[in-house]
């Protein structure tokens, strides 16, 4: 039988059916059809930032190569397609919003009203903090790391830096961060929905200290130990801040 004592909730449950009975009642084609509209949005978003992007391209190179100082291209073509390489990972991260979002319409017909409200806060969050990671990661980590790879230089021994290979370098180096900063998101979910608490993290110190470093290796550009400890401590300090959150802010 219904429950008649709360009309709220029998409300939300109908709203929630309704969406997923629209996303049921569409075919396999219509789905395809569906991924087909929004792949070539994200596609074009991608193209026009990617465009915009490379008229300022002298600029954002000289941005990025800021921490380095002067470069060197060793063939002719590399200046260019080093400019398109920056072009198209500045012009994707300002079409990630609009990537984002089309993922999230996408998927948004099958989830109930509760999902749904949650995820319009959790995907502008993770938006947030993937930008956080990278200004982080370029402000404070890398100019650190080219320090620390640029005092190997001797008299005999002197740095020169390629042009391609040092934004290959960059990109690797930023990215990760931009992931690493979505942990205390991954872990406050993870916590909502109960399958984590404080506790549990506190108990897990020792292996999180491990994996951090095994990440480490992973994930960093180039296999030495003073790169991988840059990202492992970003990731233990922010291990350490969702404890507190999960502890103090939702009381599990």
């Amino acid at each position: 039988m219904a429950d008649i004592t709360n009309p709220e909730n029998d409300q939300d449950e109908v709203q929630a059916g309704s969406g997923n009975n629209s996303a049921a009642s569409m075919s396999l084609v219509d789905h395809l059809q569906e991924l087909r509209k929004r792949l070539i949005i994200m596609i074009i978003a991608v193209a026009v930032g990617s465009t915009a992007c490379y008229f300022y391209s002298a600029e954002l190179v000289h941005f990025i190569t800021a921490p380095a100082g002067k470069l060197y291209y060793m063939n002719p073509a590399e200046a260019f397609f080093s400019y398109l390489k920056v072009s198209f990972f500045a012009g994707f991260l300002l079409a990630l919003p609009v990537v984002l979002y089309q993922v999230w319409a996408f998927i948004v017909p099958a989830l109930t009203l509760k999902e749904r409200t949650a995820t319009t806060i959790l995907v502008p969050t993770s938006v947030l903090l993937f930008f956080v990671g990278l200004i982080f990661s370029y402000y404070l980590v890398l100019p650190a790391g080219i320090k620390f790879f640029m005092g190997f230089a001797t008299d005999d021994l002197q740095p020169m830096f390629s042009l391609g290979q040092y934004l290959s370098f960059v990109i690797s180096f930023l990215v990760p961060f931009g992931f690493i900063f979505e942990l205390p998101l991954f872990i406050l979910v993870l916590a909502k929905i109960g399958i984590i608490s404080s506790k549990m993290l506190v108990a897990k110190r020792k292996i999180v200290l491990v994996m951090t470093f095994v990440i480490g290796a992973v994930i960093s550009p180039t296999p030495d130990v003073f790169s991988q400890t840059m990202i492992a401590v970003p990731m233990l300090v922010l291990y350490e801040i969702s404890i507190l959150i999960v502890k103090y802010l939702l009381r599990k």
